[in-house]
């Protein structure tokens, strides 16, 4: 979940190409299968997706949040010893009137022994109990995906790094280094306006002349990021500790002298456990993030802070699953920070409380499935509701619609994205 601080081209995409590249595709893996095995698997897919606006936003010039065409490639080799992946997406966007290409994996995996492996390149990494609630989960978020109709796998960047995983017995080691530090995908004003506290309203990147810009830090070995995971089961619970030690993924703190958002330094410590319980599954996630750069004082740091959340989830009946999480942040030094802050008014609460629903209706053999999840802060009296339908068509044809609604005051994490809310409509060919 992410902090609570925090010319238009548009083209249609022609049903006939897509449909000539699909059976293209198809013929093509059609006949190398009738050739024989191919040391490298050919799998992948074509997406086209658009999202509009549900209601009008006064700072932004158009209402499409997403317009794209998306070509996926993914290649993968399984050796004995050696597992090799590519996943490539190719994307035509008619918001921003570009073709971009995003990796999002190329790596390669090494069983260096039997007890360890490694993982070099580029990966997308997770770790955590939470859905769709992040705590120890500090790798990499697309926070503008998740908020546009993207499917939830983008809610997830990819980084590159190396990660090693060693199987002791007792106890399990996963340890990450990121030697280029890889902020969140954070909301920058192009496609969804945001709440600006220096200027107590509303902006976008057509209001501030250009998209929210923030300085990373250098790009040398000392500034890259660690990560730790040791985890173990216990009759039938997993057992987890966790460890981080960057920066904070989206720009919580400025330098007034460079008048520029910056990441400031930031170590993480946390555990979890997760099993079954009354026919369901239970977890609990705690973490401390302790600011380095701050004692509270300073007003253009992110103060330490506590995060907790238990969940629990079940099937109701046949083919209806149900989950509810409630999650807490506590801001450390509040009263510090408020007094020292040049914008009281807009600081955060001390403590805030979300509570999050799903509800997962799945019929016709599993080929439709109804969902729809919520995030509600009572403390911050805002909401996020996303509700979805996804229709399997054919085995190779996913159709999928829905929305994302947001709700609240405008100064309020949710509630500022309120003119932002959409409705979405995705669909894919798969290979």
């Amino acid at each position: 979940m992410p902090s609570r601080t925090s010319p238009i081209l548009r083209k249609r995409p022609s049903r006939l190409a897509a449909c000539l590249l699909a059976a293209a595709l198809g013929s093509v893996e059609g006949a190398w299968a009738q050739e024989g095995s191919l040391p490298v698997e050919i799998h992948g897919f074509l997406e086209v997706a658009n999202a509009s606006r549900i209601t009008g936003d006064p700072v932004q010039p158009d209402d499409l949040v997403l317009g794209e065409v998306r070509f996926r490639l993914d290649l993968s080799h399984y050796g004995d010893r050696a597992d090799m992946i590519f996943k490539g997406d190719f994307t035509a966007d008619g918001v921003s009137g570009e073709v971009d290409v995003d990796i999002r994996q190329a790596s390669i995996t090494l069983q260096l022994a039997e007890w360890l492996d490694l993982r070099a390149g580029r990966q997308v990494l997770t770790w955590g109990t939470g859905d769709l609630v992040f705590l120890n989960d500090l790798f990499p978020k697309d926070f503008v995906s998740f908020f546009v109709g993207r499917e939830d796998e983008f809610l997830k960047a990819p980084s590159n790094a190396l990660r090693f995983t060693a199987y002791t017995g007792s106890l399990n080691f996963d340890v990450v280094w990121t030697p280029t530090f890889e902020p969140d995908r954070f909301i920058t004003g192009e496609r969804l306006s945001f709440f600006d506290r220096s200027e107590g309203r509303v902006v976008s990147a057509t209001t501030m002349g250009a998209p929210l810009q923030s300085r990373r830090p250098a790009k040398e070995l000392r500034n890259g990021e660690f990560a730790l995971r040791i985890f173990r089961n216990v009759g039938g619970y997993e057992l987890s500790a966790y460890g981080y030690w960057g920066f904070t993924k989206q720009p919580r703190a400025f330098d007034r002298a460079a008048d520029l958002a910056t990441h400031s330094r930031q170590a993480a410590y946390g555990a979890s456990v997760r099993g079954a319980i009354f026919g369901g599954i239970a977890n609990a996630e705690g973490a401390f993030y302790d600011s380095a750069d701050d004692a509270g004082t300073d007003p253009d740091a992110p103060n330490s802070e506590v995060r907790a959340l238990v969940g629990y989830e079940r099937e109701l009946v046949a083919d209806v699953t149900a989950g509810v999480q409630y999650y807490l942040q506590r801001i450390q030094d509040h009263e510090e920070l408020v007094a020292n802050s040049s914008t009281p008014q807009f600081e955060p609460d001390e403590v805030r409380h979300t509570f999050t629903s799903r509800l997962t209706y799945r019929l016709m053999q599993q080929t439709l499935i109804l969902s729809i999840f919520a995030f509600v802060s009572p403390s911050d009296k805002d909401a996020h509701v996303r509700p979805s339908v996804t229709k399997k068509w054919t085995d190779a044809v996913t159709i999928a619609a829905g929305a994302n609604i947001m709700v609240g005051d405008e100064s309020a994490f949710f509630g500022q994205l309120e003119s932002n809310s959409n409705a979405y409509l995705r669909i894919r060919y798969s290979f």
